[in-house]
């Protein structure tokens, strides 16, 4: 072919111009081809992000219920719930990998611990901000402690708690990029894979803030279906 482009005195320009994934660029024809292989990884980051949210919000729910009866125990569990928050989640990862080993479980028990904090607070804030007029009038009424709870506080509460909860599933989507590290998968694997080539680490990452974003608009979603008085104030 070079010998042919010489006697036709045509110039050779394909080494002078390489190929946008030779160049390192923004590709968007191998994006298109190659987006099959960031199928499995986004369901492996949307499992672990709601698996770890949906068992962090029940067990710092229950623990908020029971502080909120019981107030000495708020101090010790958002003493418990900083520690694990405070720890680095790569540290996290390789602590807990001699006790629970490679993999999801691994991965979802780092994910819950820090998912705890944010909620536990939101929660017992929320059941604070309660105004006592309102507890008054439904005592008023004749209802019971639980019924209480139920019908009256944590309905007021509940948009300081899904408010705690989008930070939780936002947080856990960030953090679920690293859960590589424990031979989780997810798109962190894909994206530290390959982090030479722009591409690969522009459609990884973006497809992290837009699952980020899709959750945290689904979460803001229940919370208005949750709370129509709330749009009726405003």
């Amino acid at each position: 072919m070079i010998e042919l482009l010489a006697q036709l005195k045509i110039p050779d320009r394909s080494a002078n111009n390489p190929s946008c994934v030779e160049r390192n660029g923004f590709c968007p024809d191998w994006i298109v081809d190659n987006l099959d292989r960031y199928q499995q990884p986004l369901i492996e980051h949307i499992e672990l992000t709601l698996i770890s949210v949906a068992i962090g919000f029940a067990i710092a729910f229950t623990l908020a219920l029971i502080a909120h009866r019981r107030r000495w125990l708020v101090a010790p569990v958002t003493q418990v719930t900083g520690i694990l928050y405070t720890v680095p989640s790569v540290a996290m990862f390789f602590l807990l990998l001699p006790l629970t080993g490679r993999g999801k479980t691994t991965a979802i028990i780092a994910l819950v611990s820090y998912t705890l904090l944010i909620i536990f607070r939101n929660v017992i804030t929320g059941l604070e901000g309660v105004p006592a007029e309102a507890r008054d009038a439904g005592r008023g009424m004749g209802l019971t402690a639980r019924q209480l709870l139920w019908r009256v506080e944590l309905p007021l509460a509940m948009p300081e708690i899904m408010a705690g909860l989008r930070i939780a599933v936002t947080t856990t989507v960030g953090l679920t990029a690293l859960v590589f590290l424990a031979g989780a998968g997810g798109l962190g694997e894909t994206i530290f894979s390959d982090t030479q080539f722009r591409s690969n680490v522009v459609v990884a990452g973006g497809l992290c803030v837009a699952l980020a974003v899709v959750l945290d608009l689904l979460v803001l979603g229940v919370q208005k279906a949750l709370t129509p008085w709330s749009r009726a104030v405003a």
